[in-house]
Order: structure tokens, then sequence, then C-alpha cells
């Protein structure tokens, strides 16, 4: 098996990254697997859900990044991994995993991807989703409301204690480490460079 293409999509919260990914997918179909980075959230199972909701979710230590790395690295081998799957409402892995075969385009995403230097040299295109922190806020609040059984409240207390400064210290520098940034306004362009590049890297 030749090797995978790896493409790695980062940025801050509800900027865009699963989107993109799954534009991606897409395009390209079944030759795509996404890996997001959230299913690798350490599981603490040791906690209370209310002790687990106070927990920072968006530092590095927040994520189990060697399993990533190592199912990353066993896909490439042309193995087959187990990966987990991870509750938002619960905020806990399931007992369950999901069978994930070798694929020629590996997308990984989350917020952090590009922050990992052991993580971020496997891949051969980085990307950063850079969107206005106030339109991610409000996508966020959409969203968490909706999907995750999340309130109001918590996410603009979690916004101020956590996100928000984890984004400025972590996942805004790591626009720095990519070679593909895209803006809202270019978005479409940047879709159909990002699509080429892919087509060229493949052949």
């Amino acid at each position: 098996m030749e090797k995978p293409i790896i493409i790695g999509i980062a940025g801050g919260t509800a900027s865009g990254k699963t989107t993109l990914a799954k534009k991606i997918k897409e395009e390209f179909k079944d030759d795509v697997i996404i890996l997001s980075h959230d299913f690798y959230y350490k599981n603490h199972s040791n906690l209370t859900k209310e002790e687990r909701a106070k927990l920072n979710f968006d530092c590095p230590e927040a994520y189990e990044t060697d399993l990533l790395i190592k199912h990353i690295r066993a896909l490439m081998d042309g193995e087959t991994i187990q990966r987990p799957i991870y509750s938002y409402v619960e905020r806990l892995r399931e007992k369950e995993t999901v069978t994930v075969k070798p694929a020629p385009i590996i997308v990984i995403e989350g917020l952090l991807v590009l922050e990992n230097k052991e993580l971020s040299d496997l891949m051969d295109m980085k990307i950063f989703v850079d969107t206005d922190a106030d339109l991610r806020l409000i996508r966020l609040l959409e969203r968490d409301t909706k999907e995750r059984g999340t309130t109001v409240e918590y996410i603009t207390a979690k916004y101020k204690s956590t996100l928000k400064p984890m984004h400025e210290k972590y996942i805004e520098p790591c626009k720095e480490k990519a070679n593909i940034v895209i803006h809202g306004n270019d978005y479409q362009e940047k879709l159909n460079y990002i699509i080429e590049k892919i087509r060229q890297i493949e052949n």
C-alpha cells in the first residue's frame, strides 16, 4: 500500500473544521477517512459528570494524542484500527469502538492537531480555518445547546474561563504552522485549491 495523504485541519472551536473535512470527503468519497481529535479526549470515568464538566477540554493535556498518533501510524502501515467514540453529552468515551480501515487519504481535524509536533510532522498538508471569534461563539451556542445538552450559561462561563484563553495560548499560534489558511471570504477558492492540491499529490 502506498503512503496515504495526510491532511490536518486546525482552528478554533466552531470555526468550520468538520465542515471542511466533510467537503473533502464528499469530493473523494471512500478514499477518505476522517479522524477527529475529539474522539481521543481522555477518559475520566473516575469522575462524576459534574466533575467532568469542570475540566479544561481546550488544552493539549485534554487529549490522548499518543493514541491518535499510534492509530495514524498503524493506518499508514496498512493496518485496521479500533478508534474510540466520545460522548459529548456524558463527556466520556463509550465502551464501543469503530473499526477504521486504511484509506488513501486521512483527514485529521481538531482544535490542536497542529500543536503537537510529532502529529503535525506526519501531515502532507496543514490547514488552519481562521474564523471570526464572534461568529464562532454564535455557532458554538447554537451547536452545543442543540446537540450536546449544554446550557447558554455553561457555554458562556466556559468561553470566559477556558475557551478564549486557551484559543489565544494554544490554538491561534497554530496558524503560523499551517501552509494553508482559510478565511471566510476565500473559503470556496481555498477549498478548490485544496482539492486540486490533493489530486496533484495523488498523481
